[in-house]
């Protein structure tokens, strides 16, 4: 088990090294700028798609606005909450300046992964809109690609079980355990029912919760969170100079804090910022591709705003609120770090926020992630594989709860960056599809 760990260790270092940030800010950046900053410059446009899609009677099978929802239900989770926190702790304050600079080319990255989606969309044997890179890689690049999309697949598979299963209810049970010493068997046991409630309702379902509980538990913790900064106002120029100041001098040890240089701010703010908005990963355009929508720019301006909003504004208001608090000079990480700003800067109530704020975010977040695996193995073995992966997903998740998870964390963590790589090989194959559609579509609407 050693040996494949350490071999398991190897091969996250490499797939996570500087190679793979540089490819993955570098597509973003070549997409944003084929674009024109399209996505920075028509934030507003995608706003107001996002509300007018609330409601719509195109193909498809979920609303473009439950789209965006199941997407960020898979995205905001303990990425916005323990990632920043292993950003701060690892990186700096620094940190979050790159975090920034990830989501803002990022947003051109899952802008062009939904255009993609909605184009190269199959309708499968049970008449549901099935799509993403495996679909695009395949159909956009052809079928001399296809063994490239069936890699994402088994990547996107297996990753799922990780990251968006065991993980997610490993940190529920622990969190849930150390406040309240509820047994994190039950934890498991609980979570499983309330998963298999909805998820053997198919994306319909998911995406009528997710509607409903995103939006929700996003306000409530960004609530939270805006109370913190608005008692500790005076403190947050402080907090914006050690941002900026860290990315490009570093950090100086101070407290339990190591210190960090700017290579590590870097490091852990690209790192961390692409383990919480997943731009680049493939996996949030499998949930756009079901949009009921005729319009793929229409559906990609919608798409990108979920960076926007995991990222540059939930990401950020756990970062203020860490650095206001001063409490990442304690040697804390991950979410207790974050729980204990909160409970330092609310007495008595601050610890709740982080705590049913992540149990609610693991929650969707294993929703959202039943999606991707669904359609991945679909797509490997078509809709007869979809009941017995729901069931072996349901059984995962009292497993994740009650485990030791430092190995599950490791190898999700290196498919993740392994699903990234097809993915990313599609997006600049294909950005001149994106370009020319983009072009005109706004050429055609009056818009530049």
């Amino acid at each position: 088990m050693e040996i494949i760990r350490s071999l398991v260790g190897d091969l996250n270092a490499l797939v996570w090294g500087v190679p793979m940030l540089v490819l993955i800010l570098g597509t973003g950046l070549f997409l944003m700028v084929g674009l024109k900053l399209m996505p920075l410059r028509h934030i507003g446009y995608g706003f107001r798609m996002l509300w007018a899609g609330r409601r719509s009677d195109k193909e498809g099978d979920i609303t473009p606005f439950n789209a965006l929802m199941t997407s960020l239900s898979a995205t905001v989770g303990t990425g916005n909450i323990a990632g920043v926190a292993t950003a701060i702790a690892l990186g700096g304050p620094g940190a979050v300046f790159w975090m920034w600079c990830t989501a803002l080319v990022g947003m051109a990255t899952k802008y062009a992964e939904a255009v993609l989606a909605v184009k190269y969309r199959e309708v499968d044997e049970e008449g549901r809109h099935v799509g993403g890179p495996m679909y695009y890689i395949r159909n956009g690049l052809g079928r001399q690609w296809a063994w490239l999309g069936a890699a994402f697949a088994i990547f996107g598979a297996f990753a799922g079980f990780g990251i968006g299963n065991m993980v997610q209810a490993n940190s529920v049970a622990k969190v849930l355990h150390s406040n309240f010493d509820v047994s994190v068997f039950w934890v498991g046991i609980v979570m499983a029912v309330l998963v298999a409630l909805v998820l053997f309702g198919g994306i319909k379902r998911i995406a009528q919760v997710a509607g409903a509980l995103v939006p929700f538990m996003a306000i409530a913790y960004v609530g939270g969170g805006l109370l913190v900064l608005a008692l500790n106002a005076g403190a947050i120029p402080d907090a914006l100079g050690l941002i900026f100041g860290g990315a490009f001098t570093g950090t100086a040890a101070t407290g339990g804090f190591a210190g960090a240089a700017v290579a590590a701010a870097i490091q852990f703010g690209v790192a961390r910022g692409i383990f919480s908005n997943e731009a680049g990963l493939g996996s949030a355009p499998i949930a756009h591709a079901a949009a009921q929508t005729d319009d793929p720019v229409r559906q990609g301006t919608v798409a990108m705003l979920g960076t926007f909003i995991d990222t540059l504004v939930i990401c950020t208001i756990t970062a203020l609120v860490i650095l206001v608090s001063g409490q990442w000079t304690t040697g804390e990480s991950g979410a207790a770090l974050s729980s204990a700003a909160f409970g330092h800067a609310l007495p008595g109530v601050g610890n709740y926020i982080v705590t049913f704020g992540l149990a609610i975010f693991a929650f969707t977040t294993m929703l959202g992630w039943s999606v991707y695996g669904v359609r991945c193995v679909e797509y490997l073995f078509g809709v007869r594989a979809i009941w017995p992966f729901r069931l072996l997903w349901v059984v995962a998740i009292p497993v994740g709860a009650t485990r030791e998870l430092d190995f599950v964390w490791l190898l999700a963590d290196t498919l993740n960056a392994l699903m990234a790589l097809p993915n990313l090989i599609a997006l600049i194959l294909l950005g001149p599809v994106v370009f020319r559609l983009t072009r005109d579509n706004f050429a055609e609407n009056g818009r530049s």
